[in-house]
């Protein structure tokens, strides 16, 4: 079995810790780091340091942002009375890419899960209902994942803000464009069954 050098090892491992990375694409990442110039790998060190520095979530939405209020919540061309609730701040530039949706956003930074100790206590959810109350939003848009704890901190968050008198809507799910329904599962089929519209 090889061993690396102790300043190789070390950023293997941290390499490793980062998501979808195993052994091997550490290695790689690691010995391309190794084999780049030094200015790449300032330039690169220097951008990790930078982004642990300067950015901050937005004390509106809880999106990552380097200006507060976000991009998002001071643009004057937004409808700021709908809020897309989204379980990450990587949600935001999916749904952004439609180009069909100009309110504002809510970002949890995870979702209830209790077999992980995760509980409303652990999302940002205090600032979403302080909005509520303060009558600042007409609708919230429940825009988390259809996985069993996207469902789950949907229907949570309905019951929470339900009493608030403020409409509350959940985003369609069913079948993706250019997808056959042959290869469907049952809950996606049911889903487009329940969400279909006129013609």
């Amino acid at each position: 079995m090889s061993k690396f050098a102790e300043p190789m090892a070390r950023l293997i491992d941290e390499l490793k810790k980062l998501p979808g990375v195993g052994s091997k694409s550490a290695q790689r990442y690691a010995f391309h780091i190794l084999r780049a110039s030094d200015e790449d790998a300032a330039l690169l060190a220097d951008a990790i340091r930078e982004i642990k520095q300067a950015l901050r979530l937005c004390s509106v939405c809880n999106n990552i942002t380097d200006v507060d209020p976000c991009v998002y919540c001071s643009s004057p061309t937004r409808n700021q009375r709908v809020v897309c609730v989204v379980e990450e701040p990587t949600n935001i530039a999916a749904l952004e890419k439609g180009h069909n949706y100009s309110g504002g956003y809510h970002v949890l930074h995870g979702t209830l899960s209790p077999i992980h100790g995760i509980g409303p206590e652990h999302l940002r959810i205090a600032n979403l209902v302080a909005r509520v109350e303060q009558h600042a939003v007409d609708e919230v848009i429940l825009a988390t994942n259809p996985t069993v704890e996207g469902e789950a901190t949907a229907v949570y968050l309905a019951r929470l803000l339900k009493s608030s008198g403020v409409r509350l809507t959940r985003i369609a799910t069913g079948i993706p464009a250019g997808s056959d329904i042959e290869y469907a599962d049952e809950v996606t089929l049911q889903r487009a069954m329940e969400g279909r519209r006129e013609m």
